[in-house]
């Protein structure tokens, strides 16, 4: 059987593709799994510096597998199981993707919607093809994307992620850059190479300053703004005392190219 998640080294970013393009790479309960799965080894593991999340076939992600859902229907218990079930762990596996410790970009070449746009929404960074288009389409099949909404709702203005879930309606990766949702547009077939390049100059920096970032970003967001300056101010002082910041700091002074220490 084809593998429904592929994954390759580049250097030290590492890619994941999903691998279910008949389905349009839709979240089964199975590759829910293994998208969790991968997260947790590659948080495991120290030598990597980015991620790539990429898809295979025309589309990006079309969220949910409803034809799994809809089957549950005739459980004992209406479905209500299964589906507390699925959707917690499609919830934690979005909060893997914010909590792992290096940067995930997305690299969208087709649609992205409902849990698929939170997948994008999910991801630090994402490039997009300029054929992609996202939508939370749910309400137009009498099931408001109340998941995919605490996602986009982080990442664009209340007015446009309203719209959005309201209406159902898919928008251009043009729009989607507008609005906040995505980082840019490339012409469609670059969109990996776009990533991988993003994703490579990220992996040059200091691994402990990403890795600080990253964390101090969505912790900060999450508070008023004094707990967040207060919060902010503590983590500048952790870092600057850090062997990285001090390597940094010096070869800056001596026009040198720093050396990090590996992470």
């Amino acid at each position: 059987m084809e593998s429904l998640l592929l994954r390759e080294r580049r250097d030290k970013v590492e890619l994941i593709t999903l691998n279910k393009s008949k389905s349009r790479n839709s979240l089964s309960e199975a590759m829910i799994s293994e998208v969790s799965k991968a997260l947790d080894e590659i948080g495991g593991d120290r030598s990597v510096r980015a991620v790539i999340l990429a898809a295979s076939g025309p589309a990006f992600c079309a969220g949910h597998d409803l034809k799994e859902l809809n089957a549950h229907r005739q459980d004992e218990d209406g479905g209500r199981a299964y589906f507390e079930s699925i959707m917690n762990s499609c919830s934690e596996m979005m909060q893997k993707i914010v909590k792992l410790p290096v940067p995930v970009i997305a690299a969208v070449q087709g649609i992205a919607t409902a849990a698929g746009c939170q997948l994008v929404a999910s991801c630090d960074l994402a490039i997009a093809s300029d054929t992609a288009k996202f939508a939370t389409p749910g309400v137009d099949i009498g099931l408001f994307c109340s998941t995919p909404m605490v996602a986009l709702a982080r990442n664009v203005s209340r007015k446009h992620a309203m719209e959005m879930l309201l209406t159902g309606t898919m928008i251009s990766a043009e729009d989607a850059v507008r609005i906040g949702l995505i980082n840019r547009v490339v012409t469609a077939g670059s969109e990996l190479d776009e990533a991988l390049a993003l994703a490579q100059l990220i992996a040059k920096k200091s691994p402990h300053a990403v890795i600080t970032g990253k964390q101090a970003f969505y912790q900060q967001l999450e508070m008023n703004l004094s707990d967040a300056y207060r919060y902010a101010s503590e983590v500048m002082v952790s870092n600057l005392l850090a062997a990285d910041a001090r390597e940094g700091i010096c070869a800056f002074i001596e026009k040198r190219a720093p050396e990090w220490q590996e992470n």
